[in-house]
């Protein structure tokens, strides 16, 4: 267990860093750590049939603390004087010195995306009902374009072409959905006795 969480916070704070790196595949352009970025959706569910949601919450809370640190600190790195023997400066600012901006549009794309997610897939059960695979795919469909756009935007106006990469988040992303579908009724199969687990409990608020 402690292994699964290691690995989701450095996948985090991995892509992070990996995507002030722009790659092309073919006629995709995406930043280079929304591969990795991709596997800490699996990593969270899995963390949370073990732990429970209030569990998972707290290891979301703890990458999203390291995230900030990652990010002070690369700052400060970047700010501190270099001997005049170093001749890296100039492309270690290029790259780390973007790390800020890039946990900032993360994390406000993240929080938008979510809430317009939870809105239509909760629409979508109440008014038009039907399978829940079918709901899941047009709420992701929806909130993983306004992910992509409000992430590049913040992130990437100014310094890399916005439309070609958002437009690579978003294929990327939906490929991860379409592949992903299964695995929803298989977590969401596996999820009854969760609350049953012994830290769950312990997180619970008591009465």
């Amino acid at each position: 267990m402690v292994l699964l969480i290691g690995l989701y916070i450095a996948c985090e704070l991995i892509a992070n860093v990996t995507a002030a790196k722009v790659v092309a595949l073919g006629a995709v352009v995406v930043p280079a750590g929304v591969f990795i970025y991709a596997l800490t959706f699996t990593l969270i569910d899995l963390i949370n049939e073990r732990l429970g949601k209030l569990g998972a919450r707290r290891v979301v809370a703890t990458a999203f603390v390291a995230n900030l640190l990652l990010a002070a600190y690369a700052q400060v790195s970047v700010w501190l004087p270099s001997p005049e023997f170093y001749e890296g400066q100039a492309a270690y600012a290029s790259v780390l010195g973007q790390t800020p901006r890039i946990v900032v549009a993360s994390l406000i794309a993240y929080l938008v995306a979510a809430l317009i997610d939870t809105e239509i897939f909760a629409w979508w059960r109440e008014r038009v009902g039907g399978y829940r695979w079918l709901r899941v795919l047009v709420s992701n469909a929806v909130s993983t374009g306004v992910d992509s756009f409000v992430f590049i935007t913040v992130a990437f106006a100014g310094v890399q072409p916005v439309l070609p990469l958002v437009r690579g988040q978003y294929v990327i992303k939906m490929a991860v959905t379409l592949v992903s579908l299964p695995l929803i009724y298989l977590v969401r199969r596996g999820a009854g006795g969760l609350d049953r687990f012994p830290l769950d409990a312990a997180l619970r608020p008591r009465p």
